[in-house]
């Protein structure tokens, strides 16, 4: 997939000629997600194409921002890195900010609040929350702050399994090889609300009140444009339209 660059205008474009062919190349920037984070971004089954909250936020972003760009997939665990090491420009996966993070790499302004939630089967009560996973089996998905919040809670004392997508984990409890899924609560609600009607359940607190960025190259000139884009659409309640689309209206607006 691939948003096209909207010129500042026709007549400027044809000014310039051919310099202004070689500028709008330099602006499309390589863009990757992960294929498997509901609703933010998944695979349109009838369209082939990556849809969701993100998508929809990065379309607007980057017609605000000025930049073209080619949206590539990859697995969760291997966006930072791939930030990190600048094969690609901008990831936007519901990437929680953290000050490690935040070492190797660019956020943007935060976009996104969410936490972490339990998931269990609908008839078990015997989980409450992160405190009863202690002697059970639990899965979160691979490089998350869920997966991280486990050890540093749980260490030993809990059979913790990484899953490197969100549908493995979901499938696994649903198959009975784990007790529970902890990971991102907007994930795990949607799942608990489509999929997993009925057969699930959120139980517990929010853990870890969390913010999401879009992640950008260290000192990447990219940041304040996109942080820029994200206000002005806050400000005239773009923002607020792409939200109601997938999770109704924002919380305490």
């Amino acid at each position: 997939m691939k948003r096209q660059f909207q010129a500042a205008s026709l007549a400027s474009c044809l000014a310039l000629g051919l310099s202004a062919t070689a500028q709008a190349q330099d602006t499309t920037l390589d863009v990757v997600t992960d294929p498997s984070f509901v609703p933010f971004e998944m695979m349109d089954q009838d369209s082939g194409e990556m849809v969701g909250f993100d998508m929809d936020i990065i379309a607007e972003v980057a017609e605000r921002a000025g930049f073209d760009y080619n949206l590539r997939t990859m697995d969760f665990n291997g966006i930072i890195p791939a930030i990190q090491t600048g094969n690609v420009d901008i990831a936007i996966a519901g990437v929680t900010i953290t000050d490690e993070r935040a070492e190797i790499v660019d956020f943007s302004d935060p976009y996104y609040d969410s936490g972490l939630r339990l998931l269990v089967n609908a008839n078990d009560d015997s989980i409450q929350s992160v405190e009863d996973l202690e002697g059970k089996k639990v899965g979160t998905k691979i490089g998350s702050t869920s997966y991280d919040f486990l050890q540093e809670s749980l260490g030993d004392s809990a059979d913790i399994t990484p899953y490197p997508g969100s549908s493995d984990m979901y499938m696994a409890l649903l198959g009975g090889s784990v007790d529970a899924v902890f990971y991102d609560a907007p994930n795990v609600g949607y799942f608990s609300q489509t999929q997993g009607e009925g057969r699930t359940k959120v139980v517990g607190p929010l853990y870890e009140g969390q913010q999401y960025g879009i992640v950008l190259v260290k000192g990447s000139d990219w940041v304040e444009p996109v942080n820029e884009a994200l206000s002005t659409m806050k400000e005239d309640g773009t923002y607020d339209e792409i939200h109601s689309k997938w999770f109704g209206s924002p919380s305490g607006e």
